[in-house]
């Protein structure tokens, strides 16, 4: 039987992959930060941007959390748990990804000073693949 509580994986999960993804980028900005303090030079405050990006498909897992709540329920009906399962899978892997490429970027702009558009693009198209996930399922939703 599905219930009510079951709506919640596509938070829950999204959710998990933000910590993670956050976990690690934050891991490589303390890391950066200090490499920079050892070597007396400024520590690049910009990295918090980084390790901030993986947040944002918590948000997106709540926003497919609350539709699937709004939508129509029947019991019995799979559907909407089977969709809040695997949106939340694939968001939380898509801000797990993130995590890790921002961890990248934290160690390149510490060591080099450059590429900050250049890297945050790339952290913006791993974003995409969140958005799409979550709009598409927005649209599958009965």
């Amino acid at each position: 039987m599905v219930s009510l509580g079951d709506f919640n994986l596509s938070l829950v999960i999204a959710a998990i992959g933000s910590a993670l993804g956050a976990g690690v980028a934050g891991m490589s900005a303390i890391g950066a930060w200090k490499k920079a303090y050892s070597l007396n030079k400024a520590a690049p405050f910009i990295l918090v941007a980084f390790v901030g990006a993986p947040l944002s498909q918590t948000i997106y897992g709540m926003i497919l959390r609350n539709a699937i709540q709004g939508a129509a329920f029947e019991a019995g009906n799979l559907a909407q748990v089977l969709i809040g399962t695997f949106a939340g899978c694939a968001m939380g892997l898509s801000a797990f990804m993130q995590g890790k490429a921002s961890a990248k970027a934290c160690d390149a702009l510490a060591e080099t000073g450059k590429g900050f558009g250049n890297y945050i693009m790339v952290i913006g198209i791993i974003e995409t693949v969140a958005l799409f996930i979550m709009v598409f399922c927005l649209t599958a939703l009965p």
